[in-house]
């Protein structure tokens, strides 16, 4: 016997599909709904409003990932295995095939300033960072901070990359550089 799905799980659903694929701005809320199968009170009932949904789904990439990358950093060794690890997890989601570049990043391209986008993408990016901050100080870096701050923009650029450019190679490419960047920072 099957579970029954909930309303929010298959709003959710429909919203990571149908938002990655389109954008967030560009597919309207009749078009969810539709997609998910419910009533367009569901909707309203569930999430308040369409800002908030988009919250949410934002929200449900964050936990992916984060969940991806500390599934990889957890499972690497050394403190400097585990900073070059967040770049590992990060090839792997890259190479699976319908990858459409940075959630966070199409979506906050569409956003306004102080809106739910912004404030999810603000969360997500925290995160990373402070991850990278983290790591960085377990693995003797002088200035955590600092390198956490170069490690985040090699990270952005190497989703722009292999979005825009078609470059498979940059994820090789940043690790590289970010395994440089960490031995020059705790050296």
């Amino acid at each position: 016997m099957t579970a029954k799905v909930s309303a929010r799980e298959r709003l959710l659903a429909a919203a990571d599909e149908l938002f990655y694929a389109d954008g967030v701005r560009s597919v309207g809320i009749d078009r969810v709904i539709e997609h998910a199968g419910v009533a367009k009170a569901s909707l309203y009932n569930t999430f308040g409003s369409k800002d908030e949904l988009i919250h949410a789904y934002l929200k449900g990439r964050q936990d992916k990932m984060s969940g991806r990358i500390m599934a990889a950093v957890e499972a690497a060794g050394t403190p400097r295995e585990r900073v070059l690890a967040i770049f590992d997890a990060q090839a792997a989601l890259y190479a699976e095939s319908g990858f459409r570049g940075c959630a966070f990043h199409r979506a906050s391209a569409e956003s306004h300033p102080g809106d739910r986008v912004e404030q999810a993408t603000r969360e997500y990016r925290g995160w990373v960072r402070g991850l990278f901050a983290t790591l960085a100080g377990q693995a003797g870096a002088r200035d955590p901070e600092l390198l956490a701050h170069q490690l985040h923009l090699l990270y952005d650029g190497t989703g722009h990359a292999t979005r825009t450019d078609r470059d498979s190679s940059a994820t090789t490419a940043a690790r590289a550089a970010a395994a440089a960047l960490l031995t020059a920072a705790v050296s």
